[in-house]
């Protein structure tokens, strides 16, 4: 008498298999990325129009920084998905210090572009600020 094996089964057990590492796999490497956009350091090159010297300020994101006569908070900052044209936002409030007598009003207050600092322009007298990285 011959034996006959229901190898149907196998091969069903097998594609589940397959499908459900496919699908665990793809969910892992899809929230891997998204997580990547977001940095925890913001780079803000700030030039001082009076004496013309640029400086490079690295901010760590939630923390106040003082420059000069300007306080400088960044609260969160994010890089584009795209590759070919890459877009940096970071979300940034400056106060200046020297002015005693409004000390809740922000100079700049808003998200600012990389590749179009001109949308939410930067207005201060003495100080240009616009987005380098973020990371």
């Amino acid at each position: 008498m011959v034996l006959k094996r229901n190898t149907q089964v196998g091969k069903n057990n097998f594609k589940l298999i397959n499908l459900v590492f496919l699908f665990y796999f793809s969910l892992v490497f899809n929230s891997y990325s998204n997580v990547n956009l977001e940095g925890t350091f913001t780079n803000l090159k700030i030039l001082d129009k009076i004496s013309s010297k640029n400086t490079l300020l690295k901010l760590k994101n939630g923390e106040l920084i003082k420059f000069k006569d300007l306080s400088i908070k960044s609260l969160k900052c994010k890089n584009s998905e795209f590759d070919d044209n890459p877009e940096i936002t970071a979300y940034i409030q400056v106060r200046d210090l020297k002015d005693k007598n409004n000390d809740e009003v922000f100079v700049f207050n808003g998200w600012m572009f990389s590749s179009s600092p001109s949308i939410t322009p930067f207005d201060h007298p003495v100080y240009d600020v616009w987005l380098v990285s973020c990371y």
